[in-house]
């Protein structure tokens, strides 16, 4: 199981003014699904945040998102932890395998694979 990415969740009601705010900072768009919006620098574009409303699917909202290669396989290996599962694995209509399981200190962790 290999990691391809790591990127914070930024929490906001105003995806807008939060989006500006990070282009002064040098990262832009990458992708916009209007609640979530990823920005990343075009220099470096593995240096991502993503800002985000509410979750679109899920009943919460998660801290940060990491992108595996093998989604099902991090999931095995967290039901069979004993992991605390905060919303199941499933296909999203945006092309991408997820689910979402609490850390040890509580945040939410956002685990993908794009389809």
């Amino acid at each position: 199981m290999g990691v391809r990415r790591v990127v914070p969740n930024v929490h906001s009601a105003d995806i807008p003014a939060a989006r500006d705010f990070y282009a002064r900072l040098g990262l832009h768009p990458v992708m916009d699904h209007g609640w979530i919006t990823t920005l990343a620098s075009p220099a470096h574009p593995s240096a991502q945040l993503s800002v985000m409303t509410d979750d679109l699917t899920a009943p919460v909202t998660p801290d940060l998102s990491i992108e595996v290669d093998d989604v099902d396989a991090v999931y095995a290996a967290m039901v069979d932890a004993g992991a605390d599962i905060l919303h199941p694995l499933q296909d999203e209509d945006w092309g991408v395998r997820r689910f979402f399981v609490k850390d040890p200190a509580g945040l939410v962790v956002n685990v993908l694979g794009h389809r």
